[in-house]
């Protein structure tokens, strides 16, 4: 392994002799380089990658102590190389001026070998242990964003697959949750990008287009009798169905334990309310504007898109062109101005997803 090394910089080269002749018992720890003027500092800073330490003096030919600091400064040295000014100046001319620039410390000619001895070796230490902390932090960051990342893509597959087994009981396939998902992620950046009043953000929009999954989860605990029938539900049969909100929650709230999340709260929002209507005439909590989770509001406009253009066994598809029109002339219950606007801004792009997925 090599060397750490000290660089000591004065024109004289008594005082470099003095100065290096205080590290003559570290030479099996250190490497001692020096220079005798600024340039030569500079040549040496450049190309040398292991100095714990520069020593240097200010008042100096050809390139000064204060531009071998400008120059440090440009390549952002100063935070991880400390250096100790020695000068001969007053302190009025040279050190306040000196730690603006972000020096380890300041020492006056004449100065005490002791002092300097011991100042550089503390320094040393100083800024070893804030790298070591520096890197130790840095591990600890890596590894706790790869834990994140293992259990986020653990939650995802387990959502992912609890949502597919309710779609395979549904006669539907998984594409359905796939359009869901990118439907409810370009309304939602429409929602952010044009109406800013929401709050939405990235994280957000990523969070609720993740949820939006679990959109139906509560049919698993509906009866295939109800689930499949081919024809018209009866009311009995409907209040059942729609029953499916509730019990989604109920199996959230049973398997998910950290419910102070957001990501659980835009579960929890779009599972239960995304049958709700604009009007207050969806269920099953009867909600109406904007006490409605914008969340929800968003899923609730995907999802009744994709069951008009998709076949079901109790219907045949819609065109396109006439889920629009259904949907935005209020035939399928009310939604939000704002949702419809962001609704219309996705058109094209809710038209690509259904080229790329199809409908089933």
């Amino acid at each position: 392994m090599d060397k750490q090394q000290i660089l000591v910089v004065d024109d004289e080269e008594i005082n470099r002799i003095i100065l290096m002749q205080m590290f003559e018992d570290s030479l099996d720890e250190y490497e001692l380089l020096e220079a005798g003027n600024g340039l030569e500092a500079v040549e040496q800073i450049d190309r040398n990658q292991n100095i714990v330490l520069i020593l240097l003096d200010v008042v100096m030919p050809i390139m000064d102590g204060f531009k071998v600091l400008e120059h440090m400064q440009e390549k952002r040295l100063l935070e991880a190389i400390p250096v100790i000014l020695i000068t001969g100046e007053s302190i009025e001319d040279s050190e306040g001026r000196a730690y603006d620039f972000g020096v380890a410390d300041v020492i006056h000619k004449p100065f005490l070998t002791h002092i300097v001895r011991r100042r550089s070796k503390n320094i040393i230490e100083l800024y070893q242990n804030k790298r070591n902390m520096e890197r130790r932090l840095k591990e600890q960051e890596i590894a706790i964003r790869a834990q994140e990342k293992e259990i986020r893509e653990t939650n995802e597959f387990m959502v992912d697959a609890l949502s597919t087994v309710v779609e395979s009981r549904n006669a539907e396939t998984g594409d359905h949750t796939k359009r869901i998902k990118y439907y409810t992620r370009i309304m939602a950046n429409h929602l952010m990008e044009h109406f800013p009043k929401y709050g939405l953000t990235p994280v957000t929009v990523d969070g609720i287009s993740r949820a939006s999954v679990m959109h139906d989860i509560g049919k698993i605990g509906i009866s295939d009798t109800i689930l499949l029938k081919p024809g018209r539900l009866t009311n009995e049969e409907f209040d059942i169905m729609k029953t499916h909100t509730t019990i989604g929650c109920d199996i959230l709230e049973k398997f998910y334990k950290d419910r102070t999340s957001e990501f659980y709260r835009f579960c929890y929002e779009i599972c239960r309310h995304h049958h709700e209507r604009w009007d207050g005439r969806g269920y099953p909590d009867h909600l109406a504007g904007d006490d409605i989770p914008i969340s929800a509001q968003i899923v609730a406009i995907a999802d009744v898109y994709d069951a008009l253009v998709s076949p079901r066994v109790y219907k045949s598809s819609f065109s396109e062109e006439k889920a629009f029109e259904m949907i935005t002339n209020g035939e399928c219950g009310q939604f939000a101005p704002d949702i419809l606007e962001c609704f219309r801004l996705a058109r094209e792009d809710f038209h690509n997803i259904m080229e790329m997925l199809g409908a089933s």
